[in-house]
């Protein structure tokens, strides 16, 4: 009796159910493949691993891109509308609400950059799942936190005026 249950064990594992513990969803099955992919050679994975690189670059600097450049350009183009149209509200809300569609434009590009990446890196030979884009969206806020304060307390704020003459 006890060697019945002990062979039997109920598969409830979320990782073999999809997450349930009442069977699997369509669709959520383990991948198999037919074959092993084809590796490339060393001067290939190098390659990749290069392209990698470059692809993490752009990224990098489309999503620091969003703290400085964008909405500087949007605080232009706005000021353009408020001066032409003689009406302070509609230059707030383009400036509002181009920062805004150019925020989400870059995130969407941001993250086909992000799944080009994880590709190349598989294509490199590393075991890459998870991308990048969430870790340097997050340090690129910190750099440009970081930067507009200097450049708020100490080259353009109240530190200049209060340094003796």
């Amino acid at each position: 009796m006890l060697a019945r249950i002990l062979v039997q064990v109920a598969r409830n594992d979320p990782t073999d159910t999809g997450g349930l513990f009442i069977g699997r969803r369509p669709g959520t099955g383990p991948l198999h493949y037919r074959g092993d992919p084809e590796r490339g050679g060393a001067g290939r994975r190098r390659l990749d691993g290069v392209l990698a690189f470059v692809v993490l670059v752009v990224e990098t600097l489309l999503c620091l891109s969003v703290w400085g450049p964008q909405p500087l350009a949007w605080l232009w183009i706005a000021s353009q509308v408020s001066f032409h149209a003689d009406n302070d509200f509609l230059g707030i809300a383009v400036a509002f609400f181009g920062i805004l569609a150019s925020l989400m434009v870059t995130l969407a590009l941001a993250n086909r950059l992000d799944r080009v990446w994880r590709l190349l890196r598989r294509a490199a030979g590393h075991d890459q799942r998870e991308g990048l884009l969430a870790r340097i969206f997050g340090a690129t806020a910190v750099i440009a936190l970081v930067v507009f304060g200097f450049w708020f307390l100490v080259l353009e704020g109240p530190a200049p005026s209060l340094a003796p003459r």
